[in-house]
């Protein structure tokens, strides 16, 4: 089902994807911007959220810049323990992606830490909690670099 979005709507979600404003009143500077007023952008956002358009708004770092690591993992997580496996990996800290996906290896997500040894003991966390023992530590040997923007 398609979601019904206006010209202001899209505007809004064009400004926040790659240069959202880093000040006090971030969604009051936007709306000044579009020529609205921050009350709006705020119930706009809010709505695009409740709707599904919007996951998240957030930074975006490259882990090695700020000393971390980063990796992906994927497991073979049986039908009646996806919803656990997803709960167990989404406590963490760090879980930037987690995604279930139609293959034997059926759920994928990125982790962020500190270190690799940090990433293997929550790994091995998740394993016991959940009981799922094919858990594959993917970490990346080349950075591929993607700007992804929708122009609405």
């Amino acid at each position: 089902m398609a979601i019904e979005m206006d010209d202001l709507d899209k505007a809004i979600l064009n400004r926040i994807q790659t240069r959202f404003p880093l000040t006090p009143k971030p969604f009051g500077f936007i709306a000044r911007a579009l020529g609205t007023t921050e009350a709006e952008v705020l119930l706009r956002v809010s709505r695009l959220k409740e709707d599904g358009i919007i996951r998240r708004i957030g930074g975006n770092f490259v882990p090695s810049k700020v000393g971390f690591v980063s990796t992906l993992c994927t497991a073979q997580v049986p039908e009646e323990k996806v919803d656990l496996f997803a709960r167990t990996v989404n406590a963490f800290p760090g879980v930037t992606h987690n995604y279930l996906r139609e293959n034997s290896f059926n759920v994928w997500f990125t982790f962020i830490a500190p270190s690799m040894a940090q990433i293997g003991d929550h790994l091995t966390r998740i394993s016991e909690k959940t009981g799922v023992k094919r858990i594959l530590n993917l970490p990346a040997t080349h950075l591929f670099k993607i700007r992804a923007k929708f122009d609405l």
